[in-house]
């Protein structure tokens, strides 16, 4: 079975777990393997929930967009957060 090492892990994000692992009759390793296991279910959940309800992500675009798309129209204004960036500089 792999082991799983992590350092630095903050005292008081130590002493929370080994505090939820008490109240839940667990050790601080089965304690984290559950929430590591909870906390990526709940993850994978909402990812499929969101592919499989996203409007956005499953509409028709009209035709004209689509070509303009297609032909780059849209291509020339760059990164967004580099345009904000450069007007936050200049106030």
């Amino acid at each position: 079975m792999p082991t799983l090492v992590i350092k630095s892990f903050p005292e008081e994000l130590h002493s929370r777990l080994k505090e939820t692992a008490s109240a839940h009759r667990r050790s601080v390793t089965q304690e984290t393997i559950h929430l590591l296991e909870k906390a990526l279910l709940a993850e994978s959940s909402v990812r499929l929930d969101e592919k499989a309800s996203s409007y956005w992500a499953k509409r028709k675009l009209l035709p004209e967009f689509e070509k303009a798309l297609q032909a780059g129209a849209f291509n020339e204004l760059g990164d967004s957060t580099e345009m904000i960036s450069e007007e936050r500089d200049i106030k």
